[in-house]
């Protein structure tokens, strides 16, 4: 298993149950106790976690896993999604793309495509486009979250008055029926909204990983959601239920 993959493992650990323990993880992760304790390290000199005796505590007590590593996770999922979103998308098409692991696959299936303009507010999306000179790039103002690379607040959300957009493509940390859209922050799910508001359709893009979860920050209500792209892990149920609310839902 690669380092970034055993940091995904043991954040995600820590989000869940708020400690970790070193003899726990190496054999989970299968590798020594040795290897752990360095990665507990690397993770405390980002301030990501505290060690302790035997083991680490979770950091604070907002938790949320950092782009980079949830990069790490279900990428081959994500690539399928992306692929997918990206045949909804025609030359000449003005899309929308918030943050997050499955959007900015989504950016990466679009840069060979003609006359397309992209606006987003998450700045490694911005990086990776910025050079292609096929594409329109807009980028929103607004202060940076570090944790999703977002650019989010009231500068963010002006800088898409009167724009009209095609089509949107949102990443969330959580879609239900009953909670709708949810993320983790509350000012970036303002942000979000805002984009979905300048868009004729909205295409939610995740892993099955976030079927049926809430976070702490809803985002819109279901109803909002023209299309849901995600993959064949998804709780059959949620897709259902989802689907028989209006959602057109697809599984890749």
């Amino acid at each position: 298993m690669r380092q970034a993959e055993r940091f995904s493992a043991i954040l995600e650990e820590l989000s869940r149950d708020g400690t970790v323990g070193v003899a726990e993880l190496a054999d989970r992760l299968g590798v020594s106790a040795a290897t752990v304790r360095r990665d507990l390290e690397l993770l405390e000199e980002q301030r990501l976690l505290a060690r302790t005796h035997g083991g680490a505590v979770a950091q604070g007590v907002a938790y949320e896993l950092p782009l980079r590593y949830k990069a790490a996770r279900h990428q081959e999922e994500k690539r399928r999604i992306a692929r997918a979103a990206a045949e909804r998308v025609a030359d000449g098409a003005a899309v929308g793309l918030t943050g997050g692991t499955t959007t900015t696959e989504v950016a990466r299936s679009l840069v060979d495509r003609q006359r397309l303009t992209v606006v987003t507010n998450a700045l490694n999306i911005a990086s990776e486009l910025a050079i292609r000179p096929n594409l329109k790039l807009v980028v929103t103002g607004g202060y940076a979250r570090a944790e999703s690379y977002e650019l989010v607040g009231p500068l963010a959300e002006a800088s898409l008055a009167g724009l009209n957009l095609d089509i949107v493509f949102l990443g969330v940390d959580g879609i239900s029926l009953e909670a709708g859209l949810t993320t983790h922050h509350e000012v970036e799910a303002h942000t979000n909204l805002a984009l979905i508001e300048r868009a004729r359709e909205v295409v939610v893009v995740t892993d099955s990983s976030k079927i049926g979860v809430v976070a702490f920050a809803k985002i819109c209500d279901i109803d909002r959601v023209h299309e849901l792209i995600t993959d064949e892990g998804a709780d059959r149920g949620v897709l259902v239920a989802l689907g028989e609310a209006g959602v057109r839902v697809t599984t890749v």
